[in-house]
């Protein structure tokens, strides 16, 4: 069983100033900033109502609003994921390993969306490479 460790250290920025004003950035619009600066990553609405992170044409992961984040995971990956409780399954895959979904209810839950979207990008990253584009 593979183990991950909460290594990762993203600083995210929770305000922004729109026209001198401060606003809080919503759980989406703070995976987003942070998942979209990664080289080679699109971002933008699937055909099911989701939210989509690509690299090139592989997803690493999709959100549905501000609540839940649904990914694809191999079996060894996702065992370790499942019994750290860092995930669980799929919702319209009930008792199927691979398929995962995380709620999103706190900060420290948009902690754990961008670093389980960064295992599978860097997943995709060592097995393919950066796309054409993000490459140059």
């Amino acid at each position: 069983m593979i183990k991950f460790e909460r290594a990762l250290d993203f600083k995210l920025t929770l305000a922004y100033t729109v026209s001198g004003m401060s606003q809080e950035r919503t759980f989406s619009e703070q995976i987003t900033a942070v998942v979209t600066s990664w080289p080679g990553v699109d971002a933008g609405s699937g055909s099911r109502g989701e939210f989509a992170f690509t690299l090139g044409r592989r997803d690493i992961g999709h959100l549905h609003g501000d609540r839940v984040a649904h990914f694809g995971f191999p079996k060894e990956v996702w065992a370790g994921l499942f019994e750290q409780g860092r995930i669980d399954y799929h919702p319209v895959f009930p008792g199927k390993p691979g398929f995962a979904a995380r709620d999103i209810a706190s900060e420290a839950d948009v902690r754990d969306v961008i670093e389980l979207l960064r295992i599978n990008y860097d997943r995709a990253v060592a097995r393919h490479g950066l796309p054409e584009a993000a490459a140059v």
